[in-house]
């Protein structure tokens, strides 16, 4: 399994409890992924809740843990290595790493930001925990999902130098793609006044296609007072059916506005589209925030197309295993033995719900597929997870076992109970490595050499 996020984690709880054995390697040192280093810093108890069951998964004897090792083509095992292991599958459960880009002007500028780095980093993720994000006054954040609630979340209520943000959507008010309870968190922030203009500009392009502008003001706004959180003094606002066209710098470099496109409506097919109309428009900002979904790791090694790995085009509802199967477009076969699932089959598709789903369906789907198959006997299985380990011990830099994930919580438990935190996390690997070490001399303890 590779990728130890909430997908890897659900779908080898499917694979325990149908009598297999799992090796996860996972690129980060802790395990969780998203449910780990995705949600809101803020929200403990959900967090705590996945923890806890995922502490489960991996004290099961059946699993074998690699943190802070990574498989792919620029990693410290190769795909094609691991194939010749002799394992019965290989899935991977990676998520999406990748960035996506709209390959515009000046989107390499000083202040241009993509979400997922952004959260990783106010979520104590190494390495990006590390980086320095230059964060101006005035924020635009592309996009209109539940990410974009995030983003604004965290510059508005736990930055608090930023004084406006400004969410571009080049979809209508209609289209908004956000969890009404998330947007619960910013919604003290949103200046309703120029809410409520800004769909009432709209009102000729949404009537044009049969929307009710009355009614989207009814929704999207309150006359209620909304109190705004003593730590927060920033507003946010809405900019609909604008399509991001160029990143405008000053001679520094740094940002200093954003071009976007204007666009219309168009009913096509019962079915409502934006369409650039050519009229474009400076927004003065000092920060761009891209919230617009993330694409695969394309040096995993798997056939990549168009943000994706490419997954058996031959699906008819009688192989329930062959939407996760890989294909290979240049050989027109699929890949033996190899799946993907999660993140890894549909970037940014969903929460940790829907990839637990997934991986529980595609889990099962594998299995079956597998019961064809001759089961490996129990002196092979054995033998198998005896030479994977000693070629993660030859290939890694400094492995960290479930053994001392154990010993890593436990240390970051000690630091937030003393500090009266409801949480805490280390910000670098280095400082990780020698939290566990300092565990092991307290609890005068080592790790199994046969974990």
């Amino acid at each position: 399994m590779i990728g130890a996020g909430p997908a890897g984690l659900y779908a080898t709880k499917k694979f325990l409890d149908m009598g297999a054995s799992v090796v996860l390697f996972n690129r980060d040192v802790k395990p969780g992924g998203l449910a780990e280093y995705g949600i809101f810093p803020t929200k403990y108890k959900m967090k705590e809740g996945l923890r806890k069951q995922f502490r489960n998964i991996l004290a099961h004897e059946r699993v074998d843990y690699y943190g802070h090792f990574s498989i792919g083509d620029k990693g410290d095992l190769t795909l094609e290595e691991l194939s010749a292991l002799g394992l019965n599958a290989i899935v991977v459960a990676a998520g999406a790493q990748g960035t996506k880009r709209l390959g515009i002007e000046g989107e390499d500028a000083i202040g241009v930001i993509h979400a997922k780095d952004l959260v990783y980093h106010y979520n104590h993720l190494p390495p990006f925990s590390q980086r320095s994000f230059p964060i101006g006054k005035r924020v635009a954040i592309i996009g209109m999902g539940n990410v974009m609630i995030d983003i604004a979340h965290f510059l508005l209520r736990l930055r608090q130098n930023v004084e406006e943000v400004v969410v571009v959507a080049r979809r209508g008010p209609a289209e908004r793609k956000y969890d009404i309870k998330e947007y619960r968190y910013v919604e003290p922030f949103v200046d309703q006044d120029a809410l409520r203009q800004e769909i009432e500009r709209l009102r000729p392009a949404l009537e044009a296609v049969g929307q009710d502008a009355d009614a989207l003001i009814a929704s999207m706004t309150t006359t209620t007072t909304l109190e705004q959180p003593v730590e927060g003094s920033g507003r946010m606002m809405f900019r609909f059916l604008a399509s991001p066209s160029r990143v405008l710098a000053d001679a520094d470099g740094r940002v200093c506005a954003l071009e976007v496109e204007e666009n219309q409506l168009v009913l096509r097919h019962d079915r409502v589209s934006p369409v650039g109309t050519g009229q474009r428009v400076e927004l003065p900002v000092d920060t761009v925030i891209f919230a617009i979904g993330d694409r695969v790791d394309e040096t995993i090694g798997l056939p990549y197309s168009r943000d994706a790995f490419i997954t058996n085009p031959e699906v008819d509802g009688t192989a329930p295993v062959a939407p996760y199967q890989v294909y290979d477009p240049e050989h027109q076969h699929v890949l033996a033995h190899t799946y993907v699932i999660g993140w890894s089959r549909k970037a940014s598709d969903g929460l940790v719900g829907k990839a637990k789903q997934d991986a529980e369906i595609g889990s099962t789907a594998i299995c079956q597929a597998l019961a064809q198959e001759p089961a490996p006997a129990v002196d092979t299985l054995v033998d198998r997870r005896q030479a994977i380990r000693r070629l993660v011990e030859e290939r890694s830099v400094h492995l960290v076992t479930k053994t001392e994930i154990t010993l890593l919580e436990q240390a970051e438990k000690q630091i937030a109970a003393k500090q009266g935190w409801d949480d805490f996390k280390f910000d670098s690997n280095e400082v990780m490595f020698k939290a566990i070490e300092r565990q092991k001399t307290a609890s005068g303890c080592g790790v199994p050499s046969s974990e």
